[in-house]
């Protein structure tokens, strides 16, 4: 047995006990009832599951894989021990000294490539369960005494501008208010939350978690303001020179859907996964001009894309399908590689899968055909080998000539990853950004080619992680305190 690291005190480790711990089950709710609710998929450890899972972790003595394999770096071990015996709220005050969204990132990161698929206890049984151990205590947390109040530093008379409400601009805003400069975040949509309100469903994350750490920073000292684009309704140098802000925070996000520029593909009944989303998803209250009414679910649901994004469009369109009484209809995810280059996480695709979502894999659109009303019917694929990999590492995927065929698809889905939009570049001229439309920074400050501006998150870097996002935004925080002291 080896000593345990200081953190916990003189205690010896029975590692060998630890790995003789069967996994815990975390339970679900059964498929068959879950397609006709909206409701979080995961119903979560109990106390008593939650402390014997923890008590998997083996306490490594030295720098530990799994916090070095978040981005955040996370002291998981520190918070498996204080779960193990117990101390939730001690748990939870781990991952919020290092994490600003403990309860969004258990619930959506893709642990299996991060810091579960670093744990130890992996390379000879099942991982720990982290990621769900990690939202458990943070919910615990706010269900018992809410989320502490840091304490606030003397106000340095510095204001601070975030536009977006993302992970990004969240972590900013926290990270700055502490500090002590005034914080206001400008969100072009109704609600705040970005992508986590709405592109993530219901189902996967609870909208009360946002709305929860929403009020949170208003209480302290957070300003929000709706229903504002920044590049049309004012400008980056209007909330410099005119509204006197001191800096700026770009936590736009990537929002811009890709195109396939395809024969037919603006027929009616084909949407862009973020639209679909947006409306499938959401309350009336949460959605602006426009999006107000449901999108069609018909009785042939296609799917375009692999990733997280086409999983949840996939379980949106099931769920829809049947409130609308379809309870025979048939929902497809086309995919041009195989199920082993999926960028998605898997337990999603064994989500689909449980909820009567078939997979369709080495194919790719090649036309959509509509009936005399201009509504997509039908879709033309073309079957696909795979080659060698590409810049992704991932294999080519090669069409094979003289394999078309044509399927039913009255709702077509594209969900194919997202481009930055170019307004904020069209009108900030010293803004420099790369061929991509991604604000170019500074890796380590986030600073970006104008003065006082700073960038972090999708913005950046492309659609990519909530954690990363993150974790880019508590970065740029402290440059730009170091910035407004200065």
């Amino acid at each position: 047995m080896a000593k345990q690291p200081d953190r916990t005190g003189d205690v010896d480790i029975d590692r060998k006990s630890r790995l003789r711990i069967p996994r815990q089950v975390v339970h679900k709710q059964k498929p068959q009832e879950r397609v006709y609710n909206f409701n979080e998929v995961y119903l979560g450890f109990t106390e008593e599951t939650a402390k014997i899972e923890a008590s998997r972790c083996l306490q490594c003595p030295d720098a530990s894989g799994c916090s070095l394999a978040c981005p955040l770096h996370n002291d998981i071990p520190r918070a498996m021990w204080h779960i193990s015996r117990g101390e939730f709220l001690e748990a939870a005050k781990v991952y919020r000294e290092t994490s600003n969204l403990p309860e969004v990132c258990g619930r959506v990161c893709p642990q299996e490539k991060l810091c579960q698929g670093s744990c130890v206890v992996g390379k000879r049984d099942q991982p720990v369960f982290l990621g769900k151990l990690e939202y458990f205590v943070s919910d615990y947390e706010r269900r018992t005494v809410g989320m502490s109040k840091p304490t606030i530093a003397p106000s340095t008379g510095k204001r601070v501008a975030v536009v977006g409400s993302g992970p990004a601009g969240i972590a900013v805003a926290e990270e700055l208010i502490k500090r002590g400069h005034a914080v206001t975040v400008f969100e072009i949509l109704p609600k705040a939350g970005g992508v986590m309100v709405y592109g993530i469903p219901s189902f996967k994350l609870k909208k009360s978690v946002i709305a929860d750490k929403i009020q949170y920073l208003e209480e302290i000292g957070v300003k929000f303001v709706m229903n504002t684009t920044i590049g049309k309704d004012k400008t980056i140098d209007d909330l410099m020179a005119q509204d006197g802000f001191d800096a700026v925070f770009l936590g736009t996000g990537a929002w811009t859907p890709t195109k396939l520029n395809l024969p037919g593909e603006d027929l009616k009944g084909i949407y862009m996964a973020t639209e679909y989303l947006i409306r499938g998803n959401l309350d009336p209250e949460y959605l602006p001009e426009g999006f107000k009414t449901k999108p069609e679910a018909g009785h042939h649901i296609a799917i375009l894309g692999g990733g997280d994004t086409a999983m949840d469009c996939v379980r949106t369109s099931r769920r829809l399908q049947i409130q609308s009484g379809i309870t025979d209809g048939t929902v497809t995810d086309y995919y041009r590689r195989s199920e082993k280059e999926m960028p998605g996480k898997p337990e999603e695709r064994t989500n689909a899968t449980e909820e009567g979502i078939t997979f369709e894999f080495l194919v790719a659109p090649v036309q959509f055909m509509g009936d005399e009303n201009g509504h997509v019917q039908k879709m033309e694929l073309v079957r696909m080998t795979l080659g060698e990999p590409d810049a992704s590492g991932r294999r080519r995927p090669i069409e094979q000539k003289g394999s078309n065929f044509v399927v039913e698809a009255d709702t077509v889905i594209c969900a194919l990853g997202y481009n930055q939009d170019r307004l904020l570049e069209k009108t900030t001229p010293d803004l420099k950004v790369d061929k991509w439309g991604c604000f170019i920074v500074d890796k380590a400050t986030g600073a970006t080619s104008k003065r006082g501006v700073y960038a972090g998150g999708d913005a950046v870097t492309g659609a990519d992680l909530v954690v990363t996002a993150m974790a880019a935004g508590r970065r740029a925080a402290v440059a730009m305190d170091t910035y407004l002291r200065s």
